[in-house]
């Protein structure tokens, strides 16, 4: 049983509080925040326990959705309810989006959600479909930039108009639009989203190469009774089942929502899913130890002391993405010595940039759009009181962030998207691809 439900930003702004019980102190919220800011490190335990109340948490979106309970409860029940299938996906449906702005805004609507889903602090329902029919409030879009939004990543659908560009909106809007509403249209949108982590070690070589995989699901139909998502012809679970063609994707490990029929899966490749409204992960995938093609990027560095306390460090960076492709929102990210007092530097091109930042001794050099088969080079100066031999072993590793949109590293790809029954009305079907970098170091 939950003794409260409460919402708070990064900086712990108390955005919703929900108390169910009367049982807990009303100053939990801020022993929480006080508990988890004042641990040190950037994960904080899930649960945590301070003074006969027992506090668990997830973080998305930036912020802080915190469940409490005096009860001697499974916390895997909680944070299953906290998590993505839960609470959190169900402010993105009823809501657009998950972020502090969108919370403000709806934080009405997310208290009736809360009195729906929870009776005295028992859970009584998490469906979209099924609360749709008691939410009385409706939301109010705060329209956020987003990854995907299609005029900016230019993502396309499959069997559709292969020219016509989605409503930049279209995937962060709330699923009960107001009524009469132009925005109310008859769509669905398959993501195909991989997080990649890859260690490069000082020789180039590869030590480590994981991704984490999923397909995502956002309806917006107003009935539909079954798709079918048919992927790549030559997808393949473990090494076993290789056969040997050059484009065949193989993954290691694969899991499905509990709502995907398979009967078609092992001879077509075909997922089967009644979809309901809102989001859903319909399919989960890895892939370890292993990449079916060059890391997205490589970095060639070169660390020299110069004349007086001066550190140099040139680093030419190259992106072996198609030339087609492109990378957005590049971050490098370079340890420099603890003493480091100021820098200097010569970029490739004039909408880069880079600066030294003391707090964590560290230079961040951004790249907001990196053109596959590019190469971009940085000359960083950067004055070090009292710079020794020792002082350069503290310079890395490198590590970098980024995302690169209508690519996946697997090669995963939707083939196509079926409907059935066929909507009536016009209605369009988007699929979408992103990668995002989980963690991505290079070593000097």
């Amino acid at each position: 049983m939950i003794s409260q439900v409460f919402i708070l930003s990064s900086k712990g702004d108390h955005l919703i509080y929900k108390d169910f019980r009367g049982e807990a102190k009303t100053d939990a919220v801020n022993l929480f925040y006080e508990k988890v800011t004042d641990l040190p490190g950037d994960q904080p335990p899930v649960v945590m326990t301070c003074e006969g109340l027992h506090f668990i948490h997830v973080r998305q979106g930036g912020l802080y959705f915190v469940a409490t309970t005096a009860a001697n409860v499974s916390p895997f029940t909680i944070i299953e309810f906290l998590n993505r299938q839960v609470l959190t996906t169900l402010i993105k449906d009823y809501c657009g989006t998950l972020s502090e702005k969108s919370v403000r805004m709806n934080f009405a609507l997310i208290y009736e959600m809360l009195d729906e889903m929870l009776d005295y602090g028992y859970i009584q329902t998490s469906s979209t479909d099924i609360l749709k029919n008691f939410i009385q409030m409706e939301a109010v879009s705060s329209k956020p930039f987003s990854l995907f939004d299609l005029r900016s990543v230019g993502l396309f659908g499959a069997e559709t108009q292969q020219n016509k560009v989605a409503p930049s909106t279209a995937a962060s809007r709330p699923i009960m639009s107001s009524r009469g509403d132009q925005e109310s249209k008859n769509e669905i949108f398959v993501d195909v989203v991989e997080r990649l982590t890859v260690v490069i070690g000082s020789n180039g070589v590869l030590m480590k190469a994981d991704i984490q995989g999923e397909i995502r699901v956002k309806c917006y139909l107003p009935s539909c009774s079954e798709m079918r998502i048919g992927l790549n012809e030559e997808f393949s679970i473990g090494k076993s089942q290789l056969r040997g063609y050059g484009a065949a994707v193989r993954v290691d490990e694969c899991s499905f929502h509990q709502a995907v029929r398979l009967d078609e899966f092992e001879n077509y490749k075909i997922l089967k899913v009644c979809p309901s409204q809102g989001e859903q992960t319909v399919m989960q995938y890895q892939l370890c130890d292993d990449l079916p093609s060059a890391p997205p990027f490589r970095l060639f560095p070169t660390v020299e002391r110069d004349s007086g306390d001066r550190l140099l460090i040139y680093l030419k960076l190259r992106c072996d993405l198609p030339p087609k492709s492109a990378a957005l929102n590049v971050s490098v990210t370079i340890p420099v010595p603890k003493g480091s007092l100021s820098l200097s530097q010569e970029l490739s091109s004039p909408d880069q940039s880079a600066e030294l930042q003391p707090s964590c001794k560290a230079i961040q050099w951004e790249i907001p759009r990196f053109p596959g088969g590019a190469q971009l080079s940085a000359l960083l100066k950067v004055e070090v009181p009292g710079l020794s031999a020792a002082s350069l072993l503290e310079v890395g590793p490198v590590s970098m962030s980024f995302e690169l949109p209508k690519h996946t590293c697997t090669g995963l790809q939707i083939r196509f998207l079926r409907l059935s029954p066929v909507q009536p009305g016009p209605s369009q079907h988007w699929v979408r691809y992103v990668t995002h970098s989980d963690s991505y170091t290079i070593r000097i």
